[in-house]
Protein backbone atom coordinates (compact mmCIF):
# COMPACT_ATOMS: atom_id res chain seq x y z
CA UNK A 1 0.00 0.00 0.00
CA UNK A 2 1.52 3.38 -0.71
CA UNK A 3 2.15 6.35 2.08
CA UNK A 4 -0.79 8.47 2.32
CA UNK A 5 -0.45 11.85 3.06
CA UNK A 6 -1.62 13.35 6.18
CA UNK A 7 -5.26 14.71 6.00
CA UNK A 8 -7.73 15.61 7.79
CA UNK A 9 -11.61 16.22 7.54
CA UNK A 10 -13.56 18.33 9.71
CA UNK A 11 -16.72 17.04 10.52
CA UNK A 12 -19.66 19.61 11.91
CA UNK A 13 -22.96 19.61 13.22
CA UNK A 14 -25.34 20.82 15.86
CA UNK A 15 -25.41 19.29 19.80
CA UNK A 16 -28.85 17.91 19.52
CA UNK A 17 -31.23 17.72 16.61
CA UNK A 18 -34.76 16.58 16.99
CA UNK A 19 -36.19 15.10 14.16
CA UNK A 20 -40.15 14.11 13.27
CA UNK A 21 -43.40 14.72 13.86
CA UNK A 22 -44.04 16.46 17.51
CA UNK A 23 -40.06 17.69 18.02
CA UNK A 24 -41.03 20.91 18.24
CA UNK A 25 -42.58 20.41 21.52
CA UNK A 26 -39.67 20.00 23.34
CA UNK A 27 -38.60 23.32 22.66
CA UNK A 28 -39.18 24.87 26.14
CA UNK A 29 -37.72 21.84 27.59
CA UNK A 30 -34.42 22.53 25.65
CA UNK A 31 -34.88 26.06 25.88
CA UNK A 32 -34.23 25.82 30.16
CA UNK A 33 -31.26 23.30 29.93
CA UNK A 34 -29.46 26.35 27.65
CA UNK A 35 -30.56 27.99 30.86
CA UNK A 36 -32.66 30.66 28.67
CA UNK A 37 -34.24 32.96 30.80
CA UNK A 38 -35.08 36.10 27.90
CA UNK A 39 -35.94 34.26 24.51
CA UNK A 40 -35.85 36.50 20.91
CA UNK A 41 -37.86 34.33 18.17
CA UNK A 42 -36.58 35.82 15.09
CA UNK A 43 -39.00 34.93 12.26
CA UNK A 44 -40.92 36.48 8.85
CA UNK A 45 -43.88 37.98 8.78
CA UNK A 46 -45.77 34.97 7.39
CA UNK A 47 -45.16 32.47 9.85
CA UNK A 48 -45.73 35.65 12.38
CA UNK A 49 -49.08 36.36 10.71
CA UNK A 50 -50.38 32.49 10.46
CA UNK A 51 -49.58 32.04 14.05
CA UNK A 52 -46.43 29.54 13.97
CA UNK A 53 -44.53 32.17 15.98
CA UNK A 54 -47.36 32.33 18.86
CA UNK A 55 -47.03 28.68 18.93
CA UNK A 56 -43.30 28.71 19.80
CA UNK A 57 -43.78 31.43 21.82
CA UNK A 58 -46.23 29.32 24.16
CA UNK A 59 -43.96 26.75 24.45
CA UNK A 60 -41.53 28.44 25.98
CA UNK A 61 -43.86 30.62 28.28
CA UNK A 62 -44.96 27.59 29.56
CA UNK A 63 -40.81 26.59 30.20
CA UNK A 64 -40.80 29.58 32.13
CA UNK A 65 -39.01 31.86 29.82
CA UNK A 66 -40.36 35.72 28.57
CA UNK A 67 -40.90 35.94 24.82
CA UNK A 68 -39.91 38.63 22.45
CA UNK A 69 -40.81 38.02 18.70
CA UNK A 70 -39.13 39.87 15.94
CA UNK A 71 -40.60 39.29 12.47
CA UNK A 72 -38.58 41.33 10.13
CA UNK A 73 -36.21 38.29 8.68
CA UNK A 74 -36.46 39.54 4.75
CA UNK A 75 -36.20 36.54 1.53
CA UNK A 76 -32.33 37.09 0.99
CA UNK A 77 -31.81 39.04 4.65
CA UNK A 78 -29.98 42.10 4.80
CA UNK A 79 -27.28 43.86 7.23
CA UNK A 80 -30.26 46.45 7.86
CA UNK A 81 -32.77 43.68 8.88
CA UNK A 82 -29.40 42.39 11.19
CA UNK A 83 -29.52 45.97 12.29
CA UNK A 84 -33.04 46.08 13.56
CA UNK A 85 -32.76 42.54 14.92
CA UNK A 86 -30.02 43.12 17.30
CA UNK A 87 -31.67 46.35 18.96
CA UNK A 88 -34.82 44.41 19.63
CA UNK A 89 -32.41 41.96 21.19
CA UNK A 90 -30.67 44.10 22.60
CA UNK A 91 -33.38 46.62 23.75
CA UNK A 92 -35.01 43.48 25.59
CA UNK A 93 -31.79 42.01 27.28
CA UNK A 94 -32.27 38.76 25.48
CA UNK A 95 -30.18 35.93 26.26
CA UNK A 96 -31.60 32.89 24.16
CA UNK A 97 -31.86 32.92 20.58
CA UNK A 98 -34.76 30.76 18.77
CA UNK A 99 -34.83 30.87 14.73
CA UNK A 100 -37.66 30.03 13.13
CA UNK A 101 -38.53 30.01 9.63
CA UNK A 102 -36.48 28.68 6.49
CA UNK A 103 -33.18 30.19 5.89
CA UNK A 104 -34.01 33.64 6.09
CA UNK A 105 -34.64 33.85 9.64
CA UNK A 106 -31.59 31.47 10.71
CA UNK A 107 -29.67 33.75 8.45
CA UNK A 108 -31.32 37.02 9.79
CA UNK A 109 -31.10 35.27 13.59
CA UNK A 110 -27.13 34.44 12.82
CA UNK A 111 -25.97 37.34 11.82
CA UNK A 112 -27.93 39.45 15.00
CA UNK A 113 -26.00 36.94 17.37
CA UNK A 114 -22.55 37.47 15.35
CA UNK A 115 -22.91 40.88 15.92
CA UNK A 116 -23.93 40.93 19.53
CA UNK A 117 -21.29 38.38 20.52
CA UNK A 118 -18.35 39.81 18.45
CA UNK A 119 -19.27 43.61 18.26
CA UNK A 120 -18.50 45.90 15.46
CA UNK A 121 -20.79 45.16 12.46
CA UNK A 122 -22.00 42.43 10.35
CA UNK A 123 -20.21 43.18 7.42
CA UNK A 124 -16.69 43.23 9.63
CA UNK A 125 -17.38 39.80 9.97
CA UNK A 126 -17.34 37.85 6.79
CA UNK A 127 -15.66 35.11 5.46
CA UNK A 128 -14.24 31.48 7.08
CA UNK A 129 -13.54 31.18 11.09
CA UNK A 130 -13.59 34.86 11.54
CA UNK A 131 -15.23 35.27 14.60
CA UNK A 132 -14.28 36.18 17.99
CA UNK A 133 -16.85 34.77 20.55
CA UNK A 134 -19.30 32.26 20.99
CA UNK A 135 -22.80 32.88 20.08
CA UNK A 136 -25.77 32.94 22.88
CA UNK A 137 -27.29 29.59 23.57
CA UNK A 138 -29.09 28.74 19.91
CA UNK A 139 -32.07 26.80 18.96
CA UNK A 140 -33.13 26.55 15.46
CA UNK A 141 -36.71 25.76 14.31
CA UNK A 142 -36.57 24.98 10.20
CA UNK A 143 -39.99 25.09 8.89
CA UNK A 144 -39.00 24.32 5.13
CA UNK A 145 -37.17 21.06 3.72
CA UNK A 146 -34.39 23.26 2.15
CA UNK A 147 -31.82 24.98 3.11
CA UNK A 148 -30.46 23.64 5.75
CA UNK A 149 -29.35 26.66 7.23
CA UNK A 150 -30.74 25.71 10.83
CA UNK A 151 -28.11 22.76 11.25
CA UNK A 152 -25.13 24.30 9.56
CA UNK A 153 -22.17 26.68 10.65
CA UNK A 154 -23.17 29.11 7.48
CA UNK A 155 -24.92 32.18 7.36
CA UNK A 156 -25.49 34.62 4.15
CA UNK A 157 -25.93 38.07 4.58
CA UNK A 158 -26.80 40.65 1.72
CA UNK A 159 -24.33 43.66 1.54
CA UNK A 160 -27.46 46.32 0.92
CA UNK A 161 -24.22 48.89 -0.64
CA UNK A 162 -23.00 46.56 -2.81
CA UNK A 163 -25.85 44.01 -3.39
CA UNK A 164 -23.76 41.09 -2.84
CA UNK A 165 -24.48 38.06 -0.61
CA UNK A 166 -21.67 38.12 2.35
CA UNK A 167 -20.74 34.34 3.25
CA UNK A 168 -20.12 33.64 7.16
CA UNK A 169 -18.92 29.86 7.96
CA UNK A 170 -17.50 29.20 11.44
CA UNK A 171 -18.41 26.20 13.85
CA UNK A 172 -19.33 29.15 16.24
CA UNK A 173 -22.61 29.68 13.89
CA UNK A 174 -23.81 25.58 14.22
CA UNK A 175 -27.33 25.76 16.49
CA UNK A 176 -27.03 24.07 19.97
CA UNK A 177 -30.23 22.76 19.14
CA UNK A 178 -31.58 22.05 15.49
CA UNK A 179 -35.83 21.18 14.97
CA UNK A 180 -37.23 19.72 12.28
CA UNK A 181 -40.63 18.93 12.82
CA UNK A 182 -42.41 17.82 9.56
CA UNK A 183 -46.19 18.97 11.10
CA UNK A 184 -44.47 22.46 10.39
CA UNK A 185 -43.87 22.28 6.83
CA UNK A 186 -47.66 20.91 6.01
CA UNK A 187 -48.19 24.96 5.52
CA UNK A 188 -45.75 25.17 2.84
CA UNK A 189 -47.05 26.54 -0.88
CA UNK A 190 -45.83 23.67 -3.00
CA UNK A 191 -43.39 26.32 -5.36
CA UNK A 192 -41.73 26.83 -2.05
CA UNK A 193 -41.84 23.37 -1.30
CA UNK A 194 -40.13 22.50 -5.27
CA UNK A 195 -38.02 25.51 -4.80
CA UNK A 196 -36.91 24.48 -1.00
CA UNK A 197 -36.12 20.66 -2.06
CA UNK A 198 -34.16 21.62 -5.41
CA UNK A 199 -32.49 23.56 -2.51
CA UNK A 200 -31.94 20.88 -0.57
CA UNK A 201 -30.97 17.79 -3.68
CA UNK A 202 -28.32 21.31 -4.76
CA UNK A 203 -26.32 20.74 -1.37
CA UNK A 204 -26.68 17.40 -1.70
CA UNK A 205 -25.33 17.11 -5.08
CA UNK A 206 -22.40 19.70 -4.84
CA UNK A 207 -21.65 18.02 -1.73
CA UNK A 208 -21.06 14.91 -3.24
CA UNK A 209 -19.04 15.68 -6.03
CA UNK A 210 -16.62 18.27 -5.01
CA UNK A 211 -13.43 16.75 -5.14
CA UNK A 212 -11.80 18.97 -2.01
CA UNK A 213 -13.24 18.05 0.97
CA UNK A 214 -16.07 15.34 0.27
CA UNK A 215 -15.00 12.06 2.43
CA UNK A 216 -16.72 9.35 2.96
CA UNK A 217 -18.98 10.17 6.00
CA UNK A 218 -19.83 13.47 3.46
CA UNK A 219 -20.45 11.00 1.11
CA UNK A 220 -23.03 8.64 2.72
CA UNK A 221 -25.26 11.56 3.78
CA UNK A 222 -25.05 13.39 0.51
CA UNK A 223 -26.35 9.61 -0.94
CA UNK A 224 -28.69 9.42 1.15
CA UNK A 225 -30.51 12.16 0.60
CA UNK A 226 -30.11 12.21 -3.27
CA UNK A 227 -32.41 8.88 -3.26
CA UNK A 228 -34.70 10.13 -0.59
CA UNK A 229 -35.32 13.73 -2.84
CA UNK A 230 -35.76 11.56 -5.72
CA UNK A 231 -38.37 9.54 -4.40
CA UNK A 232 -40.53 11.91 -2.36
CA UNK A 233 -40.15 15.66 -3.26
CA UNK A 234 -42.58 15.15 -6.23
CA UNK A 235 -45.18 14.02 -3.66
CA UNK A 236 -44.37 16.50 -1.64
CA UNK A 237 -45.25 18.96 -3.99
CA UNK A 238 -48.32 17.56 -4.94
CA UNK A 239 -49.82 16.87 -2.02
CA UNK A 240 -48.50 19.23 1.01
CA UNK A 241 -50.17 17.65 3.57
CA UNK A 242 -49.16 13.84 2.79
CA UNK A 243 -46.92 13.55 6.12
CA UNK A 244 -44.81 10.67 5.40
CA UNK A 245 -43.46 12.78 2.01
CA UNK A 246 -42.98 15.95 4.47
CA UNK A 247 -40.98 13.79 6.71
CA UNK A 248 -38.66 12.12 3.65
CA UNK A 249 -38.38 15.54 2.68
CA UNK A 250 -37.17 16.93 6.37
CA UNK A 251 -35.13 14.02 6.86
CA UNK A 252 -33.41 14.49 3.16
CA UNK A 253 -32.90 18.12 3.42
CA UNK A 254 -30.94 17.72 6.98
CA UNK A 255 -28.99 14.91 5.60
CA UNK A 256 -27.62 17.17 2.54
CA UNK A 257 -27.07 19.90 5.16
CA UNK A 258 -24.72 17.96 7.07
CA UNK A 259 -23.31 16.73 3.97
CA UNK A 260 -22.40 20.55 2.48
CA UNK A 261 -21.66 22.11 6.20
CA UNK A 262 -18.53 19.71 5.86
CA UNK A 263 -17.85 18.94 2.52
CA UNK A 264 -18.61 22.49 1.01
CA UNK A 265 -20.26 23.42 -2.45
CA UNK A 266 -19.40 24.85 -5.86
CA UNK A 267 -20.33 27.17 -8.60
CA UNK A 268 -23.89 26.21 -8.97
CA UNK A 269 -24.20 28.17 -5.36
CA UNK A 270 -21.88 30.44 -6.38
CA UNK A 271 -24.11 31.48 -9.44
CA UNK A 272 -27.34 31.46 -7.37
CA UNK A 273 -26.06 33.81 -4.78
CA UNK A 274 -26.40 36.81 -7.44
CA UNK A 275 -29.48 36.79 -8.96
CA UNK A 276 -30.37 36.64 -4.96
CA UNK A 277 -28.35 39.51 -3.75
CA UNK A 278 -28.67 41.66 -6.78
CA UNK A 279 -32.55 41.27 -7.97
CA UNK A 280 -34.24 39.62 -4.83
CA UNK A 281 -34.43 36.16 -6.72
CA UNK A 282 -35.69 32.82 -4.54
CA UNK A 283 -32.58 31.38 -3.77
CA UNK A 284 -33.76 27.87 -4.65
CA UNK A 285 -35.16 28.57 -7.58
CA UNK A 286 -31.88 30.05 -8.64
CA UNK A 287 -30.44 26.91 -7.65
CA UNK A 288 -32.64 24.47 -9.38
CA UNK A 289 -32.03 26.31 -12.42
CA UNK A 290 -28.20 26.52 -12.56
CA UNK A 291 -28.38 23.10 -10.73
CA UNK A 292 -28.37 20.84 -14.85
CA UNK A 293 -26.21 23.21 -16.01
CA UNK A 294 -23.65 23.57 -13.93
CA UNK A 295 -23.48 19.57 -13.53
CA UNK A 296 -22.84 19.29 -17.25
CA UNK A 297 -19.72 21.21 -17.10
CA UNK A 298 -18.28 19.57 -14.03
CA UNK A 299 -19.22 15.86 -15.92
CA UNK A 300 -15.67 15.48 -16.78
CA UNK A 301 -14.51 16.61 -13.40
CA UNK A 302 -15.97 13.50 -11.47
CA UNK A 303 -17.83 11.34 -14.42
CA UNK A 304 -17.86 8.23 -11.82
CA UNK A 305 -20.18 10.30 -8.83
CA UNK A 306 -22.65 12.06 -11.22
CA UNK A 307 -23.44 8.20 -12.66
CA UNK A 308 -24.06 7.68 -8.99
CA UNK A 309 -26.27 10.74 -8.86
CA UNK A 310 -28.32 9.38 -11.69
CA UNK A 311 -28.83 5.60 -10.15
CA UNK A 312 -29.75 7.32 -7.32
CA UNK A 313 -32.40 9.34 -8.86
CA UNK A 314 -33.91 6.30 -10.39
CA UNK A 315 -32.08 5.90 -13.58
CA UNK A 316 -31.38 2.89 -15.10
CA UNK A 317 -27.72 3.19 -16.07
CA UNK A 318 -27.17 -0.27 -16.95
CA UNK A 319 -25.03 -0.80 -19.70
CA UNK A 320 -24.27 2.67 -19.90
CA UNK A 321 -20.78 3.86 -20.34
CA UNK A 322 -19.66 6.16 -17.03
CA UNK A 323 -20.09 9.12 -19.15
CA UNK A 324 -23.20 8.34 -20.34
CA UNK A 325 -24.68 7.57 -17.32
CA UNK A 326 -23.43 10.90 -16.15
CA UNK A 327 -25.45 12.37 -18.36
CA UNK A 328 -28.37 10.49 -17.66
CA UNK A 329 -28.09 12.55 -14.20
CA UNK A 330 -28.26 15.81 -16.30
CA UNK A 331 -31.64 14.49 -17.23
CA UNK A 332 -33.05 13.41 -13.92
CA UNK A 333 -32.61 16.83 -12.90
CA UNK A 334 -34.15 18.06 -15.22
CA UNK A 335 -37.35 16.52 -15.42
CA UNK A 336 -37.67 16.53 -11.68
CA UNK A 337 -37.72 20.55 -12.08
CA UNK A 338 -39.86 20.19 -14.67
CA UNK A 339 -42.41 17.98 -12.67
CA UNK A 340 -41.97 20.19 -10.13
CA UNK A 341 -42.79 23.16 -11.80
CA UNK A 342 -39.74 25.23 -11.26
CA UNK A 343 -39.46 28.01 -13.60
CA UNK A 344 -37.40 27.08 -17.44
CA UNK A 345 -34.51 29.26 -16.83
CA UNK A 346 -33.08 32.91 -14.91
CA UNK A 347 -34.84 34.75 -18.00
CA UNK A 348 -38.35 33.66 -16.82
CA UNK A 349 -37.50 34.65 -13.12
CA UNK A 350 -36.41 38.25 -14.59
CA UNK A 351 -33.03 38.01 -14.63
CA UNK A 352 -31.40 39.96 -17.85
CA UNK A 353 -28.40 39.64 -20.43
CA UNK A 354 -26.71 42.50 -19.41
CA UNK A 355 -26.98 41.27 -15.41
CA UNK A 356 -24.77 38.54 -16.19
CA UNK A 357 -21.28 40.13 -16.74
CA UNK A 358 -21.31 42.12 -12.48
CA UNK A 359 -22.88 38.43 -11.61
CA UNK A 360 -20.45 36.40 -13.07
CA UNK A 361 -17.51 38.50 -11.34
CA UNK A 362 -19.19 38.64 -7.99
CA UNK A 363 -19.76 34.60 -8.75
CA UNK A 364 -16.23 34.16 -9.15
CA UNK A 365 -15.48 35.31 -5.80
CA UNK A 366 -18.15 33.80 -3.95
CA UNK A 367 -16.00 31.40 -1.45
CA UNK A 368 -18.39 28.57 -2.90
CA UNK A 369 -16.27 28.56 -5.78
CA UNK A 370 -12.87 27.19 -4.59
CA UNK A 371 -15.13 23.56 -3.73
CA UNK A 372 -16.38 23.33 -7.30
CA UNK A 373 -14.37 19.95 -8.86
CA UNK A 374 -13.99 21.69 -12.16
CA UNK A 375 -11.95 24.78 -12.37
CA UNK A 376 -13.56 27.75 -13.33
CA UNK A 377 -12.81 31.13 -14.75
CA UNK A 378 -15.15 34.01 -14.83
CA UNK A 379 -15.71 33.47 -19.23
CA UNK A 380 -16.76 30.14 -17.78
CA UNK A 381 -19.48 31.70 -15.39
CA UNK A 382 -20.60 34.25 -18.36
CA UNK A 383 -21.18 31.14 -20.57
CA UNK A 384 -23.04 29.05 -17.76
CA UNK A 385 -25.19 32.08 -17.38
CA UNK A 386 -26.12 32.32 -20.67
CA UNK A 387 -26.95 28.75 -20.76
CA UNK A 388 -29.22 29.28 -17.81
CA UNK A 389 -31.12 31.94 -19.47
Amino acid sequence: MGAMAEKVYGFYMPTVSLLGLGAVKQVGQQAKVLGGTKALIVTDAGLARIGVADQIKGYLEEAGLSVTVFDGAEPNPTDLNVRDCLKVWQDNSCDLLVTLGGGSSHDCGKGMAIVATSGGDIRDWAGIDTLQADLPPYIAINTTAGTGSEMTRFAVVTNTDTKVKMVFCDARLTADVAVNDPGLMVGLPSSLTAATGMDALTHAVEAYVTTLLSNPVTDCLAMQAIRLIGKWLRKAVANGTDLEARDAMAYAEYLAGMAFNSAGLGIVHSMAHQPGSLLGKPHGVCNAICLPVVCEFNLIANAEKYAKVAELLGENIEGLTTMEAAEQAVAAIRRLSRDIGIPKGLAAIGVTEKDIPVMAENAMKDVCTLFNPRTVKVADIIELYKKAM
